[in-house]
């Protein structure tokens, strides 16, 4: 399965030869078990380090890492400030003070923000690739990356949320067809006549040929896969009608 994972290495890297002990402990345990722990998610527990290391005081580079950390997976500036001045009340103004003289840093109104597409391709292993040249079959705004252009043709497709391509068929007189390897994000996949099929990261599709379809992402995630073509013989591909607004609602 492909899915987003926290991988720290500084431990091995720093006191791998003389802590080899707490090495394992912060690389394996802390970012390998801890922060990979589903209950709560990322971007929350990177609020919790920051208000647990303000409180006790520690403003060195360790913070900066989470504050760092905690931009890269959408804390904004208006949210931050709004922690840093909560906590602030309860542990004292000198760390209020130390914090945002950090964040301020990190936050710099000139940097630019991370984009959505920029957060998801942190999660995927995959390049998300260029806006994709078969946009005028697509509803929304999709993306398409080449990863093996000899043997096997293999590509990554990445839909914004809402993105979905039209209704279509892979054509072939023997053999044919496609494969789809989820890789990141939630999307759909449906067949004429058959209810519509919810992936997530590891899902795998297997798409006869001459079956009508189409697939792309929730409303509310990004979605990428793999796309492999089925080698046949008079391969091709019938672009048809668009799945329409009313049709992709009733989804949820």
């Amino acid at each position: 399965m492909w899915d987003f994972k926290v991988i720290q290495t500084a431990g091995r890297e720093q006191l791998g030869s003389f802590a080899p002990m707490f090495a394992h402990l912060n690389d394996d345990v802390l970012f390998g078990e801890v922060w990979n722990e589903k209950a709560i998610d990322i971007k929350t527990k990177c609020i919790i380090t920051i208000v647990s290391l303000m409180s006790s005081g520690i403003t060195d580079l360790s913070l900066s890492y989470h504050l760092q950390n905690a931009k890269n997976h959408g804390v904004t500036k208006e949210e931050i400030t709004a922690v840093i001045t909560h906590v602030t009340m309860y542990v004292g103004w000198p760390k209020g003070w130390a914090v945002f003289r950090l964040a301020k840093e990190i936050w710099n109104e000139e940097t630019p923000s991370v984009s959505e597409k920029d957060k998801f391709q942190k999660e995927i292993f995959f390049p998300i690739g260029e806006p994709n040249p078969y946009g005028k079959y697509f509803v929304g705004q999709s993306y398409l990356a080449p990863i093996s252009t000899e043997q096997v043709p293999l590509f990554n497709v990445t839909f914004e949320p809402k993105c979905r391509n039209n209704w279509h068929i892979h054509r072939a007189s023997t053999g044919g067809g496609q494969m789809l390897i989820c890789i990141g994000g939630k999307g759909w996949y449906q067949e004429e006549g058959k209810e519509a099929v919810l992936l997530t990261a590891g899902s795998v599709v297997n798409i006869p040929a001459n079956v009508k379809h189409w697939h792309g992402a929730t409303k509310d995630s990004w979605f990428s896969h793999l796309a492999i073509e089925v080698s046949g013989n008079d391969t091709s591909t019938q672009w048809c009608e668009v799945v329409t607004d009313e049709e992709y609602a009733k989804l949820g």
